[in-house]
């Protein structure tokens, strides 16, 4: 890809990212994650790759501002629009456009080519770890939901089956479980490297918690028979 072409696809990115969990940083760490994944693979199309990536999350703030939209549906469309009305071929939008359409997570459309599914092990490469916690808990807090749910008796959730999104929710619905899903044998390396990170900080953090209020309820108790 020619350094021209590469600062115009990235210059529309730019623009278009505005999402503090889901800045232009994720997207170059998603970036490099694809690139050292596809020196892996092989019949790798570099452009379309690199392409997809820089592009991958341009529908988050239609999303953010509509959360009934598809992110990965609007960017797809967005994708390819950029991409004919700056003279690309139409066969690498069309391409470019597919990766970015089945590259969530909780997409029910499961990526097809190479550099889809690397696209997509990049991605979740990004939400496994400590980046991964740490990107979540920024999230939550700029939707404004909690870490964790109470329970009708009193005790901390652990979020499992928690209808009522929160970190603990998250966790349990999408980081716990992501490391069995990825499509390339780098990608999964890479996620299970980073698991302990994000599985030490969930298990302090609802021990620390679930202590809080297991304790602090009961000597509350006490004081108020007094």
């Amino acid at each position: 890809m020619k350094q021209s072409t590469y600062k115009l696809i990235e210059t529309y990115m730019n623009d278009c990212m505005t999402d503090s969990a889901h800045d232009k940083e994720h997207v170059y760490r998603v970036l490099y994650n694809a690139l050292v994944i596809a020196d892996t693979e092989e019949n790798v199309d570099y452009d379309i790759l690199i392409t997809a990536c820089l592009l991958h999350d341009i529908g988050r703030k239609e999303q953010f501002e509509n959360p009934n939209l598809n992110h990965a549906e609007v960017g797809a469309r967005k994708a390819y629009q950029f991409l004919m009305e700056h003279h690309f071929s139409q066969e690498m939008a069309e391409q470019v456009r597919e990766c970015i359409r089945c590259h969530r997570f909780r997409g029910n459309t499961p990526p097809q080519s190479i550099e889809a599914q690397i696209l997509f092990d990049a991605d979740k490469i990004d939400v496994a770890g400590a980046i991964g916690i740490a990107r979540t808990l920024v999230y939550k807090g700029q939707v404004e939901e909690p870490l964790y749910s109470v329970r009708p008796d009193g005790s901390v959730s652990d979020g499992t089956d928690d209808a009522k999104p929160s970190f603990f929710q998250e966790y349990k619905y999408k980081l716990e479980s992501l490391y069995e899903y990825f499509y390339t044998r780098k990608g999964a390396q890479i996620a299970r490297e980073r698991q302990q990170a994000a599985v030490a900080f969930y298990d302090n953090i609802f021990q620390e918690v679930s202590a809080a209020y297991t304790d602090g309820v009961d000597i509350l108790r006490r004081q108020m028979e007094k």
